[in-house]
């Protein structure tokens, strides 16, 4: 995996040409458009921060079902089959440089350039239309990426430090949650491209393995420690015992399939995702079973400035500072008291947040829309950091199925298709069908509602259900019945960008206040508002298909990641 940066560079890349575009990922990219439509459309009519809270409460009838439909067959599925396709992409273009015998800088200046036009395609789309953009994050994701497959230890070191120094610095205290996950793809780096073995009690162990094994040791140490001292931390009991079971048990498995090599991507993109997520589901079912909190002792605290506050520690004669009292420390009653009122005030903060942005986005201007967003915007990219981890396990998975040659000769390869959509969808959908019999919404700073839960069962299935989906496309595209007529979508799927960004575009028109201010249209009348114009969309990508070799955004972004402007009439 690891390139070779000292190659001598050759002839630039250049775009991929109509007769080397791999069908079965045009049409899987038509096809995921409609879902990431049928999704993104409810927040432009409800908060975006809305998605953490899964069904809007109230809905009756027919928008209670398609809510429900969309929530469980949609939602989760098709922005993961979009990752998956990113990286497929990246894997195309790598191969298609390896191939030409473009390695190292070669393929790596381009490759940059895209993410650097599609993290500027991505910052527009957030703050000047929508603050649901994802194509940001697919650049901050896509960095990981090659971090993770050209990365130089002695440069990720000293990039770690830089942001552990920039993160001291004021207000920029996020900036330690980019280090850590700049420390996590470093350790990924490990298994992926490590390939020394340490010999441990006459068993020889890959690195990766036998660090995950240490530090699971290590933990499942001190959950014991915790759990036998009687005034011993309680908080972090249960936290520790479960992430270091599971690592001792990855660390095994680890050591047990580092080999062989061109598997790798796939059972780190796997794992990485599901780990995430099991994680998750954990957690939830542990919050939903924890008994309530007693009720509030008999003084209740409204204001946790009222709180008794430890004597501050003055100078005695001799001009040391003496301990504060002991007495004026706060009890345990106290601490919970004030741990209440500090939640409820992050959830006031939070609702207030949301009621401000409903009221911006369904009657006030356009520059204030721009002003929120632009605001928010430092918080995305901070939370992209974290996603990327998500979107690394994605890009993995998806740059395995080029580089094993499944997607670029998929008609050989249908027993494997067929099995992930008969497995995959049963069992990707019946995750999260499972989760609704917990919770289909959750109401903010209810925390035993069972929705976290629900929500990482559904987050786990989305998986196997976007594999599963993926599979049903290709069965259809290569079946001998009219379900082939899919292949309609193909030109949508050349045009994704385009499309994608012209969706929000008529969106925001359509439902903000600046526009024509249908905000709040009922969930039927959205779906129906999704088809005639995703049907209008298909229309119009082959009519100008038909005439140009690139939709507009493709084209500008063709022309920034070669330095060429490709010829744009057929």
């Amino acid at each position: 995996m690891q390139a070779d940066l000292n190659t001598q560079t050759p002839t630039p890349l250049t775009p991929v040409l109509d007769e080397a575009r791999i069908e079965a990922l045009d049409v899987v990219r038509g096809f995921a458009l409609l879902g990431i439509f049928l999704m993104n459309i409810e927040f432009f009519n409800r908060s975006t921060s809305g998605i953490v809270e899964g069904m809007p409460a109230g809905l009756t009838g027919m928008d209670w079902f398609v809510s429900w439909f969309i929530a469980y067959f949609v939602q989760g599925k098709f922005w993961t089959i979009f990752s998956l396709l990113f990286g497929m992409g990246f894997a195309v273009m790598l191969t298609r440089a390896e191939r030409a015998g473009r390695t190292g800088w070669a393929f790596l200046a381009p490759y940059l350039r895209r993410i650097g036009g599609l993290a500027v395609f991505g910052a527009a789309h957030y703050i000047f239309l929508w603050s649901g953009d994802i194509l940001f994050s697919y650049a901050v994701g896509a960095g990981a990426l090659l971090i993770l497959l050209y990365g130089k230890w002695k440069l990720l070191l000293i990039g770690m430090a830089v942001l552990i120094g920039i993160g001291f610095l004021p207000d920029l205290s996020a900036i330690f949650g980019v280090a850590g996950v700049l420390s996590f793809v470093g350790f990924l780096m490990l298994y992926l491209r490590n390939e020394r073995i340490v010999a441990v009690v006459g068993r020889r162990v890959p690195v990766f393995g036998l660090v995950l094994l240490v530090l699971g040791a290590v933990g499942v140490v001190g959950a014991i420690v915790l759990w036998l001292l009687p005034n011993g931390p309680k908080d972090p009991r249960v936290p520790l015992t479960v992430v270091s079971i599971s690592m001792v048990i990855i660390g095994w498995l680890a050591a047990q399939f580092h080999n062989p090599v061109a598997l790798r991507e796939l059972r780190l993109g796997a794992t990485l995702y599901t780990f995430s997520f099991v994680m998750m589901t954990i957690f939830g079912a542990l919050q939903y079973l924890k008994p309530r909190e007693p009720a509030a002792p008999a003084v209740v605290v409204t204001n946790a400035a009222t709180l008794p506050q430890p004597a501050a520690s003055a100078p005695d004669a001799k001009g040391t500072e003496s301990k504060p009292d002991k007495k004026t420390e706060l009890t345990e009653a106290e601490k919970a008291a004030r741990k209440k009122t500090e939640r409820a005030k992050r959830l006031t903060e939070r609702q207030e947040e949301n009621r401000h942005e409903v009221k911006v986005l369904s009657s006030g201007t356009y520059l204030q829309a721009v002003e929120m967003r632009a605001r928010h915007f430092p918080q995305k990219v901070a939370g992209d950091a974290g996603f990327a981890t998500v979107l690394l396990a994605m890009f993995l998975l998806g740059s395995w199925f080029v580089r094993s040659g499944v997607m670029e000769n998929t008609g050989a390869h249908l027993p494997l298709f067929r099995k992930l959509a008969v497995y995959g969808l049963p069992i990707g959908i019946g995750l999260g069908l499972l989760g609704s019999t917990v919770a289909v919404s959750h109401v903010a700073g209810n925390d035993h509602d069972g929705f976290q839960f629900a929500r990482g069962l559904a987050m786990l299935g989305n998986l196997p259900a976007c594999l599963g989906y993926v599979g049903m496309v290709v069965l259809m595209l290569h079946s001998n019945s009219p379900l082939s007529k899919i292949r309609v979508l193909a030109p949508l799927g050349r045009m994704a960008l385009t499309t994608y960004l012209l969706q929000s575009v008529i969106c925001s028109l359509v439902f903000f206040g600046y526009g024509l201010g249908y905000w709040g249209m009922a969930r039927t009348s959205q779906v129906l508002f999704v088809l005639a114009v995703f049907a209008m969309q298909v229309g119009f990508s082959h009519w100008w298909l038909a005439r140009y070799r690139f939709g507009p955004m493709e084209w500008l972004w063709r022309a920034f990641t070669y330095r060429q402007s490709p010829r744009m009439r057929l």
